[in-house]
């Protein structure tokens, strides 16, 4: 898929040159909030080794004016084999570009790639509370199944996990297998 965007954000495949960039979004969710639930950062090595993993999943950026503002990424569900059809996402922007229609514009753009590649969920994990997240989940169509409560212990609480989920397609009586992602732009 080539680059979209809105205004001066465009969308585009996210490059190694872009890990220093989504490790300085991602940290301050990972030290200042509970919405991540990692305890320290990961390295940039680390966060290449997540983009290329196998099977290779979308991962995003938002780009304004030549900026990294903001990254969404689809993973793999769950290990098992019958999982394979289903992938999890996340979305991260940074703290001057929130409620500004980023991550609506990643989403958009994520979505259509996963679908593209014959999945048939997408999940969405959200530590709660966080009305700004639920509310651009459920912008995009995903759906609140239910709450995992007190799953993780972070920043001295307890904290519940949402979880929502997105149909791609129709229910296929036999699936493909679904391919993995090939970055364009």
């Amino acid at each position: 898929m080539a680059e979209e965007g809105v205004g001066s954000v465009t969308v585009r495949a996210a490059t190694a040159a872009d890990v220093p960039s989504i490790r300085s979004i991602y940290a301050p969710m990972v030290t200042d909030t509970f919405a991540s639930f990692e305890e320290s950062v990961p390295a940039e090595a680390e966060l290449t080794r997540r983009i290329l993993a196998r099977p290779r999943m979308p991962w995003l950026v938002a780009v304004d004016a030549g900026t990294v503002v903001g990254y969404a990424y689809a993973s793999q569900h769950r290990r098992r084999p019958a999982y394979r059809w289903s992938a999890e996402c996340s979305v991260y922007i940074s703290g001057d570009h929130r409620r500004h229609g980023v991550g609506h514009l990643l989403y958009k753009r994520l979505i259509g790639e996963v679908a593209d590649l014959g999945y048939v969920s997408l999940f969405a994990g959200i530590t709660l509370p966080n009305a700004a997240s639920v509310g651009l989940h459920e912008a995009m169509g995903f759906e609140r199944l239910g709450v995992f409560r007190n799953v993780g212990y972070k920043n001295g609480s307890w904290r519940d996990v949402g979880w929502w989920q997105r149909a791609l397609r129709d229910l296929p009586v036999t699936p493909d297998e679904p391919r993995e992602w090939s970055p364009k732009s």
